[in-house]
């Protein structure tokens, strides 16, 4: 009788906190959406999502039901979700949305997802936010929205009004990423380059800008970067990156890359990587080079290859690789090889990757590696802190990883 009391107590709490979240309209179509924004003059809110994507699932499950989101969307919007893609277990009141979910995605240009549109109480698209994120970033992200200033369709009219105008491009190259609109940023970035010019680029402010507009060398960021590289590496100590990271990234993409893409066979890469720092002088491609050939390799499933070019990469960094990168490496290893030189170096590099904080996915690297190299005891420690320090699926995975590992069965 006690349980039955504590949870007639209980259910009426979850309920209250349940409806503290982002009240979104149910039974209503498109035009009457609109109507009751116009009526109530706010603004419209639509979260375009499908039933695969994980991020979407996210925003539903951990981001929209917190109190102070909802607080803020309901405030100032009219709340609407679109399923965009079709299942058999759609339920009518879904089956009635396909037309409209289908024009969503042709007129207002919805290719990613979750894509969350925001239309002026006249009903006209103002901004777009490509990307869920935690609350409070995201409730920032909305708010540009709300404000002229900051939309993004508002902005890509003042722009193309004002193809002059340094701040107005700025503003949008900032906005077209984002709203994941890769064109417009590259066009807007190299805009706002061309007006300002030079050194006056070279600050704290303008090196996030400047690295995204790099994206060949024939880019005016490039050219910049280029010509002041001691100062572009001052203002990139921050982000871990040198000026020659991004000047020889960008000549391997243009490079490399299509020869790897294209799986040409027995690629020359300490002729290829002699050819360009000949025809470019001014950068190092050692770093970038091994990093192309540990991915040509990884591609060619030549493990002990793979090995070597990411023990070459390691080494000819000349900044700390980043940890989700080891990782990644030390993972491609433990599901494709039983080597154990290959084996050892990925222990190696995953216990790099761990050195500074103990993720939980890149634990459970390193204890499936510890396990996989025969260290049974060590890799039951490892996963236990795997398991401890997750949650939801990922503690589910690692806890089942580990209860194999007890019983002694393979984790690959």
């Amino acid at each position: 009788m006690k349980k039955l009391i504590i949870l007639l107590f209980v259910m009426p709490f979850i309920s209250f906190s349940q409806d503290k979240g982002v009240s979104f309209e149910h039974g209503l179509n498109w035009e009457q959406v609109k109507t009751k924004a116009k009526t109530e003059n706010k603004f419209i809110f639509v979260d375009c999502f499908t039933t695969w994507c994980q991020p979407c699932k996210y925003m539903t499950s951990t981001i929209f039901p917190q109190a102070k989101v909802g607080e803020f969307f309901n405030t100032n919007f009219v709340n609407l979700k679109v399923q965009m893609d079709q299942t058999d277990q759609d339920s009518p009141k879904i089956k009635s949305w396909y037309k409209e979910a289908a024009r969503f995605a042709s007129e207002y240009s919805v290719v990613a997802y979750p894509t969350f549109l925001i239309f002026n109480p006249q009903g006209e698209l103002v901004h777009r936010i490509v990307g869920g994120g935690e609350a409070e970033d995201f409730i920032v992200r909305a708010k540009e929205g709300l404000n002229p200033k900051t939309q993004y369709v508002t902005l890509v009219k003042k722009y193309r009004a004002n193809p002059n105008d340094a701040v107005i491009a700025k503003d949008m190259a900032t906005a077209a990423s984002h709203a994941y609109d890769r064109e417009l940023e590259q066009e807007a970035t190299n805009r706002y380059v061309e007006l300002v010019g030079g050194e006056t680029l070279l600050t704290p402010e303008n090196i996030g800008l400047l690295l995204r507009g790099a994206t060949s060398s024939k880019s005016p960021s490039f050219v910049i970067i280029k010509n002041n590289k001691a100062k572009v590496d001052t203002l990139l100590l921050a982000k871990n990156r040198t000026a020659n990271d991004v000047l020889s990234s960008v000549l391997s993409s243009e490079l490399v890359m299509p020869k790897i893409r294209n799986k040409e066979e027995n690629i020359d890469f300490p002729t290829l990587q002699l050819q360009i720092e000949k025809d470019h002088p001014y950068v190092n491609m050692s770093a970038s080079m091994a990093r192309a050939k540990a991915q040509y390799y990884q591609g060619q499933k030549n493990w002990p290859a793979f090995k070597d070019a990411v023990e070459e990469y390691i080494a000819a960094s000349e900044t700390e690789v980043f940890s989700g990168m080891l990782n990644s490496y030390a993972w491609s290893i433990f599901e494709n090889c039983d080597d154990a030189a290959c084996l050892q170096a990925a222990l190696a590099w995953s216990k790099k990757s761990i050195a500074e904080r103990e993720e939980p996915v890149f634990v459970d690297t390193y204890a499936n590696l510890l396990y996989k190299s025969g260290d049974k005891q060590n890799a039951l420690i490892w996963q236990q802190k795997a398991v401890d320090n997750s949650t939801g699926r990922n503690q589910e995975a690692f806890r089942a990883n580990l209860l194999k590992m007890q019983n002694g069965q393979p984790t690959w």
